[in-house]
């Protein structure tokens, strides 16, 4: 039976339940103010790895290369506004090529 949520949870900690849940082992991503709970929660999850990038165009061409050769599910996790912004391009290319 899967593992069931307290009442009260954060975001962060809704987030990684919903990782692990869905099997996630490797998360890719850029650190930054506005998700420092969410990478604090995944410091404390073993079972999923943060590899980390320097710019959210590689963090998205990372997942993608990693969903093409292993066949698994892949997350990129990237700041809102400019981060997603540059994230899009790797998005798009990961989209046209399915």
């Amino acid at each position: 039976m899967k593992e069931q949520l307290k009442e009260e949870v954060s975001g962060s900690q809704a987030l990684v339940h919903t990782l692990k849940l869905q099997s996630v082992k490797n998360l890719f991503g850029l650190i930054g103010s506005d998700l420092i709970s969410v990478f604090d929660e995944l410091r404390r999850t073993p079972e999923i790895r943060t590899i980390q990038a320097r710019h959210e165009a590689s963090a998205g061409n990372m997942a993608n290369g990693y969903a093409r050769i292993t066949g698994k599910f892949a997350v990129c996790l990237v700041h809102n506004g400019p981060g997603l912004t540059n994230a899009l391009t790797s998005l798009a290319v990961a989209y046209r090529s399915f």
